[in-house]
């Protein structure tokens, strides 16, 4: 989550001189999905300390490799103009995979 704070006091500057012409918006967009996802990493961690899950660790997983994917195309779009081709939906099919992991703990948790 600090990392995600840092990097959007840097977008907020970054973006100014991008190569790309939607820079900003496509920089606010990484950095909300970093957050958001770094939420549910929180959450899964807390969640944890009752219940150790397999489900958890994968969430987790998935969602690390969401934000460095879909995030980190997001950046080397905005900033260089060069795409990483599927590496972004990648990243998104992740994002899915790990709220339905939780999903899939919480329901085995009832």
């Amino acid at each position: 989550m600090a990392i995600g704070v840092a990097l959007g006091a840097v977008a907020a500057h970054a973006s100014a001189g991008a190569a790309h012409p939607e820079a900003g918006r496509l920089l606010q967009a990484a950095v909300l999905y970093q957050m958001v996802h770094g939420l549910g990493i929180v959450a899964c961690g807390i969640l944890a300390r009752a219940a150790a899950s397999r489900w958890l660790v994968a969430a987790s997983a998935l969602h690390v490799t969401g934000i460095v994917c879909f995030c980190g195309a997001l950046w080397r779009l905005a900033l260089t103009g060069s795409s990483l081709g599927p590496v972004a939906p990648i990243g998104g099919m992740a994002f899915i995979a790990g709220w339905i992991a939780l999903g899939v703990f919480a329901f085995r948790a009832r």
